[in-house]
């Protein structure tokens, strides 16, 4: 695969406009190769088309001369600074993002020379892959057929989850698995199309089978439904996760001290050491509990209408 072949991919599969500094991170290494190979290339057809000129002699060199190279070739060439170092980065980084944009150029006229639908535009000082805008209409009408997205509530995917992995399923089967009455969330699924009938089961009473339809096969991208995960890979899943502890969305916190009794004080429950409690920020302040001052007032409000009902010589 060419190099030019390689950025065309990346422009087109980026959501965002490529800058040619992502670009040098990605292919340096390849674009300085490409231009060694162009220059190469260019170089062997320049020394094939000049025409041979005879050589003259060399002049002997001076003692002068012999000394200073003698000198030189006794030392060796100096060690490079850090400042020729820095110089040669820069220079290295410009000689890539000049072969970078080279290529670039040469895609963008590619897009524009022939008959195609797209092109490669310079954006907010990146390159991305957009539309004509000769194409606008076309793309307009296409864009207005489409579905809005599909919104599911947790409750409906669990639902069709269970129809799709056991079907055909009626819903007592479906409300049995679930735990909770599922005969509401059953349609609802099935005003979406993602669910359907699928005649009646041959027991007692004889419920609806319900399965999933092809509008489920194509809102989630699945050919059929052999491409559904199996139970193993989400068992994979779910203990690769219990591994990484420092992922779980609980943190261990130390319980309130209790009293003499091992009870604590404020919601009378026993003390359990080294439990996971889960909190709410809304009572982060354990004096202002919500529903504390009301038992409060509703106690003696009690106590009160019991004493006035003795004075009275009620029983």
């Amino acid at each position: 695969m060419s190099l030019k072949a390689k950025i065309e991919a990346v422009i087109y599969a980026a959501e965002e406009p490529v800058t040619l500094a992502q670009l040098a991170g990605i292919f340096a290494e390849e674009a300085l190769e490409e231009k060694r190979q162009r220059e190469a290339v260019f170089a062997s057809e320049t020394i094939r088309d000049t025409p041979l000129v005879p050589l003259e002699e060399a002049s002997p060199l001076t003692v002068e001369e012999a000394a200073i190279a003698a000198e030189e070739q006794s030392n060796g060439p100096g060690a490079p600074s850090a400042e020729d170092e820095k110089r040669a980065a820069r220079q290295r980084d410009r000689e890539v993002r000049e072969e970078l944009r080279r290529i670039i150029e040469g895609l963008i006229a590619d897009y524009a020379e022939n008959d195609r639908g797209m092109e490669v535009r310079e954006i907010a000082g990146g390159y991305r892959v957009a539309t004509k805008p000769e194409y606008h209409d076309a793309v307009r009408a296409f864009v207005k057929s489409l579905k809005p997205p599909m919104k599911l509530s947790l409750q409906a995917l669990e639902t069709l989850a269970v129809i799709a992995y056991k079907q055909p399923i009626t819903a007592p089967e479906v409300s049995e698995i679930r735990g909770v009455d599922s005969a509401g969330v059953i349609g609802s699924l099935i005003s979406r199309k993602l669910v359907t009938t699928a005649g009646r089961k041959q027991v007692i009473g004889r419920p609806i089978l319900y399965k999933t339809t092809k509008e489920f096969l194509l809102r989630f991208g699945l050919k059929d439904l052999n491409e559904l995960p199996s139970m193993e890979e989400f068992e994979k899943m779910a203990a690769g996760e219990l591994a990484e502890p420092e992922e779980l969305p609980f943190e261990e916190q130390k319980p309130a001290t209790p009293n003499s009794e091992g009870i604590l004080e404020d919601r009378g429950e026993e003390k359990k050491p080294g439990a996971v409690e889960v909190t709410d920020e809304s009572e982060a302040e354990e004096d202002d509990v919500p529903g504390v001052a009301v038992e409060a007032e509703v106690e003696a409000d009690e106590e009160g209408t019991l004493e006035a009902s003795s004075e009275a010589g009620q029983p």
